[in-house]
């Protein structure tokens, strides 16, 4: 995968939101022509990436005009200041949502992130207890 740009960590923070970067980076790449395959299947309307829409209640193709119409990360961050009214308790309680992702009392979800692990080498990784620590190893962030 040599033509491979991955966005940044799902830990990242922009506007007081976990994973806004992230999200903003997946959506410049696809402007560019550039988001890979592999991101293509849960870019905008699954995964954590409708999570956050969910959670934020911006609708994807306001997010994508946005850093569309944008040069800096800082103008996509002004608009959501701007736009998104949720309490700092929604947003702690999206963070806390996904960066414990994978931990859950739910059989279905530790399996699914137990097969995520091994389809990518990293069945051995012990440490990789949630899904955003698997996305960091992933993408050799850790």
């Amino acid at each position: 995968m040599s033509d491979l740009i991955c966005p940044r960590s799902p830990k990242e923070i922009m506007a007081g939101w976990a994973y806004l970067p992230r999200l903003v980076d997946k959506i410049r790449l696809h402007l560019a022509g550039r988001l890979h395959a592999d991101y293509q299947p849960n870019f905008l309307d699954k995964g954590f990436d409708k999570l956050w829409f969910d959670r934020s209640g911006v609708k994807s193709e306001d997010l994508v005009a946005v850093v569309k119409a944008s040069i800096t990360d800082g103008e996509v961050c002004d608009w959501v200041l701007r736009n998104v009214k949720k309490s700092d308790a929604d947003k702690a309680s999206h963070r806390d949502f996904l960066f414990n992702r994978g931990r859950e009392d739910d059989a279905a979800i530790r399996e699914r992130l137990k097969l995520r692990k091994q389809e990518a080498g990293l069945a051995h990784r012990d440490d990789l207890q949630t899904f955003v620590d698997f996305i960091d190893a992933d993408e050799k962030r850790s």
